[in-house]
């Protein structure tokens, strides 16, 4: 069984309407999501705000890299071009963090895969993906740069402009 993490991004055609499509998807499998936030594009490629979510899941049946391919099929769906770096897209489903629980243990999954590599090498660095997350999951921690630290101590340490940059909005993805 595994659990994961998952932030979604939208900020282009309808923005709501990609990230309720991730959660109509999932609705079986989440376990919580959050508010929707708007953000502001991360990267330095000029577009509009974003919208962003973060969502827990939960499959005994899936693996990390299904939960992957899953993701990459939500994108396609919502007919995601992958043409910049960072640049603008109508969906975008990141695994942020994921975890395998067996015999009544649950360990962190790690991967240096180019493909998937876990945790997110950056997360601990984006306002938009650690305040949504401790919304669903506010004893939250997540090991990156050789440390782990509770969430809320890697959302502490960014810039406080990019924290006030995640704006929570009253839109709402149907959750629950």
């Amino acid at each position: 069984m595994t659990r994961v993490v998952l932030s979604i991004g939208s900020n282009l055609g309808d923005r709501l309407a990609h990230l309720r499509a991730v959660v109509d998807a999932l609705r079986p499998r989440l376990l919580a999501v959050s508010p929707v936030y708007s953000t502001p594009p991360w990267g330095g490629v000029p577009q509009q705000d974003y919208l962003n979510a973060v969502l827990l899941a939960e499959d005994p049946a899936l693996e990390p890299g299904d939960w992957l391919r899953l993701g990459q099929e939500l994108e396609q769906a919502s007919e995601r071009v992958r043409e910049v770096r960072w640049g603008p897209r109508t969906l975008d489903v990141d695994i942020v963090w994921a975890a395998r629980r067996r015999d009544g243990q649950s360990s962190v999954v790690r991967s240096i895969d180019p493909s998937l590599t876990l945790p997110h090498p950056r997360a601990h660095e984006r306002a938009f993906v650690l305040v949504p997350w401790l919304d669903v999951q506010p004893d939250a921690t997540l090991e990156a740069a050789g440390q782990a630290r509770p969430v809320r101590e890697w959302l502490a340490a960014l810039d406080s402009a990019d924290v006030d940059g995640v704006r929570r909005t009253a839109l709402s993805l149907g959750w629950p």
